[in-house]
C-alpha cells in the first residue's frame, strides 16, 4: 500500500506465543506476571463496584484524581522522601507501554532525537521507538554480570547530541540484575538536557527504589506499572512518576479516556490491599530456591535476580526448548537470546525444574 511508511516493512508487530492445542492448565511462567490472581474477595468487590456502581454508558473519569491521590499515598508508603509525592508527580497509563510512547512522542518526534538502551533489555522501548521513526542506540552488557558497557553509553551521549532519552530498567528484563552504583552514578551524570527514563516494573520485588532521588535530578522519570506484584496485568495499568512540569508534558501526550472505569476501580482497590497482595517473602523463598536448583541443571548457566524471574543461558535450540517445555506443561519465554522463566509457586518451580531437566536432557 503506497500511503504507508516504507520502513514498516522491515518492522514485525509485537506478539506473545499461543498454544491453541494445550490445556488452560498450563503453568503459564511467560510473561513476568505475577503467578498469583486477585483474592477471591476482592474479586468480589469489583463485581459489586461493576453492578451497582459503575454506569456503563458514561465516559471513565478522565483526570484520574482519585487514583492519583491514592498511588502518591503509595508511593510515600514505600519511600522515604524529603519531598512528597502528590498527584502533581504522576501520570497513568494503559499499561506502561502508553507512558514509553508519549515520551518518545514528546522528546524524539520530527527527527529531533534518538534513545539508548542497553541490550538484553525490555523490548519495547526500541520497538515503539522504530514504530515512530526513532532512532536506537544500542549498547551491550557485561555477559559476566550484564552490566551495562558505561563507556560504550558515554561514548554514544558524546558522540550524537541528538540522544533525547536513556532507557534502563531496575532491575532489568531479561536478566534480573538491579542497577549498581556505578551505573546510577552515571545517570546522575548525564546531562539535564538529556530525559533518564528508570523503569521500575520490579520494584516490589527489588525493595530499592530510586524514586527517593527524583527531587535532585528534574530530569529523571521513574516508570511503574500494577502488572506485577499488584496482580493487575489484565487491567493495564502503568504510571510514571517525576516533576510535575515533566508529568504536564506526559498529559498533554495522553489519550482521553485512556484508562476504562474498571481499570481505575481495580487499581484503587489493589493500592487498598497492596499489603495482602505483595507476597515479597513468598517470592524470596521461592526465589532463593529455585536459583540454587537452577544451578544444579548440569549445562544450565544462570544468573542471580533481584524480581520474580530467572534469566538462563543453555547448550541447545532455544525454540525447540520452549516448545518442548509448552508440551510437556510449561510456557517460558525465549528472549534476549537466553531463557525467561517466571517465579511461581513450589508445586510449579518443581514441575518447572523436572521438566527442563528432561527436556535439556532430550536437548543436549
Amino acid at each position: 500500500m503506497l500511503f504507508l511508511r516504507a520502513d514498516l516493512a522491515e518492522l514485525q508487530a509485537y506478539s506473545t506465543h499461543t498454544y491453541p492445542d494445550l490445556p488452560d492448565s498450563l503453568d503459564r511462567l511467560d510473561a513476568n506476571e505475577s503467578y498469583y490472581d486477585l483474592p477471591p474477595e476482592l474479586k468480589q468487590k469489583l463485581a459489586w463496584f461493576y453492578q451497582q456502581q459503575m454506569a456503563t454508558n458514561r465516559y471513565p473519569d478522565a483526570g484520574q484524581g482519585e487514583l492519583k491521590q491514592l498511588l502518591a499515598g503509595y508511593v510515600n508508603y514505600s519511600a522515604n522522601l524529603n519531598v512528597p509525592i502528590d498527584a502533581a508527580h504522576i501520570s497513568l497509563g494503559n499499561g506502561s507501554d502508553e507512558l514509553i510512547r508519549s515520551l518518545l512522542m514528546a522528546t524524539c518526534l520530527g527527527g529531533n532525537g534518538s534513545i539508548v538502551v542497553a541490550e538484553p533489555t525490555f523490548s519495547m522501548y526500541g520497538i515503539l521507538a522504530r514504530t515512530l521513526g526513532i532512532p536506537v542506540h544500542r549498547i551491550d552488557r557485561s555477559p559476566q554480570n550484564w552490566e551495562m558497557n558505561l563507556q560504550a553509553a558515554q561514548d554514544v551521549l558524546q558522540r550524537d547530541p541528538t540522544v533525547r532519552v536513556v532507557f534502563v530498567v531496575h532491575p532489568n528484563s531479561p536478566t534480573g540484575n538491579p542497577l549498581t552504583e556505578a551505573e546510577i552514578q552515571w545517570l546522575a551524570d548525564i546531562p539535564q538536557s538529556v530525559l533518564v527514563v528508570i523503569d521500575e516494573a520490579y520494584f516490589e520485588y527489588c525493595q530499592h527504589s530510586l524514586v527517593e532521588r527524583l527531587d535532585k535530578h528534574p530530569n529523571w522519570l521513574i516508570l511503574r506499572t500494577f502488572s506485577k506484584a499488584l496482580r493487575l496485568a489484565g487491567h493495564r495499568v502503568g504510571y510514571a512518576i517525576a516533576d510535575p512540569e515533566l508529568i504536564m508534558a506526559l498529559e498533554k501526550m495522553r489519550l482521553p479516556y485512556n484508562l476504562p472505569t474498571m481499570s481505575q476501580a481495580a487499581a484503587r482497590l489493589v493500592l487498598q490491599h497492596h499489603d495482602q497482595l505483595i507476597n515479597l517473602d513468598e517470592v524470596c523463598t521461592e526465589r532463593e530456591y529455585l536459583y540454587q536448583k537452577f544451578r544444579g541443571l548440569p549445562g544450565v548457566q544462570v544468573w542471580p535476580s533481584a524480581a520474580n524471574f530467572f534469566y538462563l543461558r543453555c547448550l541447545g535450540d532455544y525454540k525447540a526448548i520452549v516448545q518442548a517445555m509448552a508440551r510437556h506443561g510449561t510456557l517460558i519465554r525465549h528472549t534476549g537470546g537466553g531463557l525467561r522463566i517466571t517465579i511461581g509457586d513450589r508445586s510449579a518451580n518443581q514441575r518447572t525444574l523436572e521438566r527442563l531437566a528432561l527436556v535439556l536432557k532430550a536437548h543436549s
